[in-house]
């Protein structure tokens, strides 16, 4: 295999962005010089970033060396600066139009951001849950989503590592890695600045300047504006949702001492302010119908594509982001010494309307969260001549959450639990009758005190979390062509976490089967007495005490063999004898029960994993220009905290919470957290570069042990682990340049997933299915065109397809489960997504460093349902978010 163990990082990609500057300042030079007019005329016009670097030729960082794409026997895709450009990609959720592997949506809010690769992933909407794809900006962790989502103002490339990547990349990289490497300050003066301007009055400015201040230091300064209205209407406060409206400032030193010594320091903030994201209703229900009884308004099935949506109240997504980075590379002889150590800061506080609905249902659903992170990275590597190549390293991680909820009613919540209440009792009763009833029964009185405004859950969450890894990785040539690698991780994970809860909802905290109980009590003494006037009952118990207190006994037994029957149980059961407790079909309407916190006498509220995972691969040179591999590879992610309201004890501590007395009213059993995941990948590559075309294979099966499954049932999240996952599949990249000026990309990815085990799932058993969410097919075909005019001026056509073949976008619905795991998985069948998007775009450069682009996204207007959920507070209703609508605009750059 051909090596390029650069001796100093980041030279080659450095030299490729000087030669480019020297090239844009000679053509400005010229045009000023009218004795040269002729030779202005001859020179280039400027070239985009990368563009000295492409197809297999382009630099990577995949192993932590640099590598060309060609040498790297790893399945990795790259973009490229030039790329990010011409096509417009704005942050990492456009990215999926390139890199049909890698899966990237926004759902919940601004701060969650959920990144899949080959089908696996997790992550968004609970900050306890590691994500399976571990993103890396300059080497340096970024542990949550509202960590990872950013604009592109500087990018040299993004790297995107197929497979499980834990021997280098240590406890979050079970599936996969996505590196963004930005461009280093130069010591040449220089940068760009962009503006643009495109429908839904989309404005983005940013821009970078680079340069020396002594011989030794460089510096750069990066920042940027994205702003954008809304492409939803919220018809319930008039306002627009799923905007943008953020901002930020990059800046970075390169201070090289000598020629054996580099230190990079980078410092960058970030601000996010948002309304987002919208949801719309898929199927509505009784409990729909009720809402628009009452008034409120809620999209209809035949309107998920209009734009439209409805809420009460609009949503908060504030979120700062902020850190610092310092990394120090020291060449001593044949090993480059590497340090980077890093802190981070994330402050997220959300809100939203979490009914989905213009009646004040849910009041709010507020949450304030912090994260602080610091890592440090130590390694060591060689670049050497000889046969031997290794690098040996360290890694830690120290991070603290800090977290809190509010979930509460609204105004409307009464008339609606009325109206509810009413259907689930077949209009026997309503919520003033059941005050009544159950204040009878408990001697409290309860009237005017269920659902009332201002009830709340009020949640608090903790999590400390301390890691640490060593690894080694040696590649040793055999011959000219034969290369093995072998590398090992050793991960040990540790945390602690506690929860805890109080809920003032009145109705919640009622415990519906013993209030049944004392009903059917009384029922029976009644029945057998032949009266239900409490006086002459008392009359009777003071007559004959003796009798009494065995009708009292058998009562009570009546009670105890029938309180926990609900109604519809009690009509199927032949025993005249039984009869259910009415009350429990009200037990839905039980949404903020009480909490257990953790710790507590049973639970720690600690985790301790540790993993060794490891490398074995063989690469040959076919020839010069062809490339084969082999490898096994082994992954690893840490045990995943549920920082939810449903965290609840798992069902084995039953007993031991019961015989302590630790339960609360209406105790549920579930996962206070998942157990580790691990992942394994068998993998057969090839990469061929023959100048103007280059072709990249991989043949995979991959296999997930313990897939942490985060699963929304539109009150909680329910957090398992799938016993066995596993995915089979191909993936092809090629490039073809067939004449001057032309190329044509084109990749592809099979994906064949299965459950081979997940018994426990939220919808019931899933062994031996398909997951949902994986396409068979993914694919991006793209093609450009640089067409150079004699006055050095160039007209730069792209554009390109996506498409994902037609999927199913959930397994089931947990809300449908009362009729069983087959009534929860038909459910959500009907609901399927096929991508269809094409995007262009037409740029003019001009030798003196402008450049004008019209683009386009999606310029097919397709449409499609993203996720697909339980809608919270209305049972038997399905919602889901929506894909992004076309976008389109004009951007001016101009590089100097």
């Amino acid at each position: 295999m051909k090596s390029l163990y650069a001796g100093r990082a980041g030279q080659a990609a450095l030299l490729a962005g000087a030669c480019g500057l020297a090239l844009a300042f000679s053509a400005t030079a010229d045009a000023q010089d009218a004795a040269d007019a002729a030779e202005e005329e001859a020179q280039p016009a400027p070239p985009a970033p990368d563009q000295a670097a492409e197809g297999n030729e382009i630099i990577v960082t995949a192993t932590k060396r640099e590598q060309t794409l060609q040498d790297v026997p790893i399945a990795v895709s790259v973009t490229s600066a030039k790329t990010l450009e011409q096509a417009q990609i704005r942050d990492l959720k456009d990215l999926t139009s390139v890199v049909p592997s890698l899966r990237v949506t926004q759902l919940q809010s601004s701060a969650n951001t959920n990144f899949i690769i080959r089908g696996f992933g997790n992550g968004a909407n609970n900050a306890g849950i590691e994500p399976s794809v571990g993103v890396f900006i300059d080497g340096v962790y970024r542990s949550r989503s509202a960590a990872q989502i950013g604009d592109f103002p500087d990018v040299q490339r993004i790297e995107v590592l197929r497979g499980p990547q834990s021997t280098l990349f240590g406890k979050n990289a079970s599936v996969g890695v996505i590196s963004i490497v930005t461009a280093a300050p130069k010591f040449d003066f220089g940068g760009n600045v962009e503006a643009s301007y495109g429908n839904y009055d989309a404005v983005v400015l940013k821009g970078v300047v680079t340069g020396p201040v002594t011989d030794g230091l460089a510096v750069s300064l990066a920042g940027g504006v994205n702003k954008r209205d809304g492409y939803n209407k919220d018809l319930g406060t008039g306002n627009e949702t799923n905007e943008r409206n953020r901002w930020f400032v990059r800046g970075q030193a390169l201070w090289e001492p000598n020629a054996q010594a580099r230190v990079r320091l980078i410092g960058d903030y970030s601000k996010i302010d948002e309304n987002c994201c919208g949801v719309v209703n898929l199927r509505p229900s009784s409990a729909t119908q009720a809402i628009r009884a009452l008034g409120g308004r809620v999209n209809g099935p035949d309107e998920i594509y209009a734009n439209r949506v409805y809420s009460n109240i609009d949503s908060v997504n504030d979120i700062e982001n902020w850190g610092a980075s310092g990394q120090v590379d020291y060449d001593f002889g044949p090993l480059t010494f590497t340090s980077i150590t890093a802190y981070r800061r994330l402050d997220a506080f959300t809100n939203q309307d979490s009914d989905f609905t213009s009646a004040d249902l849910i009041g709010f659903n507020a949450q304030d969260q912090g994260i602080k992170t610091f890592t440090q990275e130590l390694r060591a590597a060689t670049n050497m001549d000889g046969p031997l190549n290794f690098l040996v390293g360290g890694y830690y991680f120290n991070e603290s959450i800090r977290q809190s909820n509010q979930l509460g009613w609204g105004e409307d919540a009464r008339g609606y639990a009325d109206v509810l209440i009413r259907g689930l009792t077949q209009n026997t009763q309503s919520l003033s009758s059941i005050e009544a009833t159950i204040s009878g029964l408990t001697g409290t009185n309860y009237t005017g005190r269920f659902f009332v405004a201002g009830q709340k859950l009020d949640e608090r969450y903790r999590l400390k979390n301390e890691a640490f890894s060593v690894f080694g990785q040696a590649d040793f040539k055999i011959g000219d062509r034969l290369t093995v690698t072998g590398g090992i991780n050793y991960t040990k994970d540790k945390k602690d976490f506690a929860a805890s809860a109080t809920s003032s909802d009145v109705f919640a905290n009622l415990d519906l089967v013993q209030i049944g109980g004392t009903a059917l009590s009384r029922g029976f003494i009644s029945t057998a007495l032949g009266t239900t006037d409490p006086l002459a009952i008392a009359a009777f118990a003071q007559a004959n005490p003796t009798v009494f207190a065995n009708l009292q006994a058998q009562a009570s037994g009546f009670a105890a063999l029938n309180a926990n029957l609900s109604t519809q149980q009690a009509a199927a059961d032949s025993n005249p004898l039984t009869v259910g407790n009415p009350l429990l079909a009200l037990q839905d309407l039980q949404y903020l029960p009480p909490f257990l916190a953790v710790p507590n006498a049973v639970e720690p509220g600690r985790t301790r994993d540790d993993k060794f995972t490891y490398i074995v691969r063989v690469a040959y040179d076919l020839t010069d220009d062809i490339n084969v591999y082999a490898s096994y590879a082994t992954g690893f992610k840490a045990s995943s905290i549920n920082l939810s309201r449903d965290s609840r004890p798992l069902l084995s501590d039953r007993e031991a919470l019961i015989a302590r007395g630790l339960t609360v009213v209406n105790q549920t059993y579930g996962s206070r957290f998942a157990g580790p995941e691990s992942s394994t990948v068998y993998e057969i590559g090839l990469k061929a570069d023959w100048g103007l075309v280059t072709a990249n294979l991989a043949a995979f099966d991959q296999r997930i042990n313990g897939f942490q499954s985060n699963t929304f049932t539109g009150s909680g999240f329910v957090l398992a682990n799938a016993g066995k996952q596993s995915v089979r599949g191909i993936e092809f990249e090629g490039t073809v340049k067939p004449a001057k000026g032309w190329q044509f990309n084109v990749a592809m990815t099979y994906l064949d997933p299965k459950y081979d085990s997940f018994v426990l799932s939220a919808v019931g058993d899933l062994s031996k299915t398909r997951p949902a969410g994986i396409p068979a097919i993914s694919s991006t075909f793209a093609a450009s065109y640089d067409h150079e005019f004699d006055s050095g001026h160039h007209l730069i056509l792209r554009g390109d397809f996506h498409y994902e073949s037609p999927v199913q976008i959930a397994e089931g619905l947990p809300g449908f489960l009362d009729g069983g795991t087959r009534v929860a998985i038909e459910a959500a069948r009907p609901f399927r997504r096929e991508v269809n998007e094409a995007n262009a775009s037409i740029t003019w450069a001009m030798p003196s460093g402008f450049e004008l682009t019209l683009w386009g996204r999606n310029l097919t207007d397709n449409r499609y349902l993203l996720q697909i959920f339980d809608t919270p507070a209305q049972p038997g209703s399905i919602s889901g978010y929506t894909s992004q609508p076309r976008t389109y605009g004009v951007a001016a750059r101009y590089r100097f």
